[in-house]
């Protein structure tokens, strides 16, 4: 299956002044499968994994000398590391945390050997230990995206049209209904790798459901690894708790009455480093950065995966194929996180992307806007309209009071369509609102 980071690997590996890199990214979502692709277009491919092979450890406890490091590493695996030729992988670095500090010395002594090092907890490693400053490049992995599902199920063609669809022009009838079914599929089955395999090569959605409980055991499995004995209590409670408040505010009184902010809140952002769900800050949208103007303190949450997230719910998939549209205009909750997790998948690889979104309270005057986005160097807000509505109060209310702002996104069940100086965006077109559509075009080569 093609994924669009793995193009952006192909760009690192060719670059001048290449850096060691560090790929990172939640369980599951495809680091170690991308790289060993990677490999077959190197004479030489080398990998190791801490996790399978605690023993390698050993040979950082010396020095982190890279000459003897590569040697050592040759002998055990029985195989040539040659600089130039030779990719070599460092599978699930966070076990040996000085492995990471290691990758300054390629960089300095070995710039010609490509070291790729990848970990699933490999943020929890960082914070301990660090990283080089200016001595490691990063890419970012999320599930697939919407684009990367039209690939595998073989509709590059309409993947094409809807990554072109510069103008906005509405696509006709049944190519609408087609691209919506489609997403149907897409909603059911999430962006995890090994579920949209399994769905593509058999269609049949007990065994994807299969898939997502076996993530979800490997997730619940982890939590011993990154919360301390104390911890993983509550690490579990949000775990299963959170896929109910997704896409609203986020109050520590909704998940439990049983537990406290001061108990919750330190298991929520381990959860949120180990990549399961993504934290979406509100900001006043008045100026970039949109950082500059967040506040910590108020926020949304988004899992990882809409798949995932069902799955903890136990949520009946069958109704996404029969009517999809339908069951949309019932889970708009879904919906929102789906758009979230689709600008995660199109962003810039390179750094770890922010989510935010606005909302204003005022007696008799709430408004809120699910997205902020920065396209062109413009402050663009966007709202998710799962059903059939119409109203656009909130993002009138933005674009009034944000006169920077020139025009805003609506994406929902309806065709392309423009309007006072709104854009209506089909569900399945999120892409749309990437500034690098080249990137995702190579994917269709």
């Amino acid at each position: 299956m093609k994924r669009i980071v793995y193009y952006d690997l192909l760009r690192w590996r060719h670059q001048t002044g290449r850096k060691p890199l560090l790929l990172r990214g939640a369980r599951q979502t495809g680091k170690t499968h991308i790289v060993r692709q990677l490999g077959k277009t190197f004479s030489h491919y080398v990998e190791i994994n801490f996790e399978k092979t605690p023993g390698l450890a050993k040979i950082f406890e010396l020095d982190l000398d890279p000459v003897r490091i590569t040697r050592e590493i040759s002998l055990f695996v029985n195989k040539q590391i040659k600089p130039g030729s030779t990719l070599l992988f460092i599978d699930e670095i966070q076990q040996v945390p000085a492995a990471i500090i290691a990758l300054r010395y390629f960089y300095e002594d070995m710039p010609e050997l490509h070291v790729i090092a990848a970990g699933s907890l490999v943020d929890f490693a960082i914070e301990q230990v660090g990283v080089p400053v200016g001595r490691l490049s990063f890419l970012y992995m999320y599930p697939m995206s919407f684009i990367e599902f039209l690939c595998a199920k073989g509709a590059s063609k309409l993947a094409e049209a809807i990554i072109t669809n510069k103008n906005g022009n509405p696509f006709v009838e049944p190519i609408h209904v087609k691209a919506l079914r489609l997403l149907g599929e897409y909603m059911a089955v999430g962006g995890m790798p090994k579920a949209v395999h399994e769905w593509v090569k058999d269609q049949n959605i007990y065994t994807c459901v299969n898939t997502l409980t076996e993530i979800k055991n490997t997730y619940e499995q982890d939590f011993s690894k990154y919360a301390n004995k104390n911890e993983i209590k509550y690490v579990d409670h949000l775990f299963r708790h959170i896929p109910r408040f997704i896409c609203q505010h986020f109050k520590f009184s909704h998940i439990s009455p049983d537990f406290r902010k001061r108990e919750l809140e330190p298991a929520l952002w381990l959860l949120e480093k180990a990549g399961i769900i993504n934290q979406v800050l509100h900001s006043s949208g008045n100026g970039i950065p949109l950082g500059a103007e967040a506040d910590l303190q108020k926020y949304k949450l988004i899992m990882l995966d809409i798949g995932l997230n069902q799955q903890i719910l136990g949520l009946n998939l069958k109704d996404w194929f029969i009517e999809p549209a339908v069951n949309l205009v019932n889970k708009g909750a879904l919906a929102e996180n789906f758009v979230g997790q689709e600008i995660l998948a199109y962003a810039n690889s390179t750094t770890k992307q922010q989510l935010y979104y606005w909302h204003r309270e005022k007696k008799r005057s709430h408004a809120e806007v699910d997205y902020l986005v920065n396209i062109e160097r413009n402050i663009i807000p966007i709202e998710v309209k799962s059903g059939q509505g119409t109203t656009m109060q909130s993002m009138r209310i933005f674009l009034e009071s944000h006169p920077d702002s020139p025009w805003g996104i609506r994406f929902s069940i309806h065709n392309y369509s423009f309007f006072d100086n709104i854009y209506s965006l089909p569900l399945y077109a999120v892409c749309s609102i990437t500034e690098n559509r080249e990137r995702l075009l190579e994917l269709l080569e």
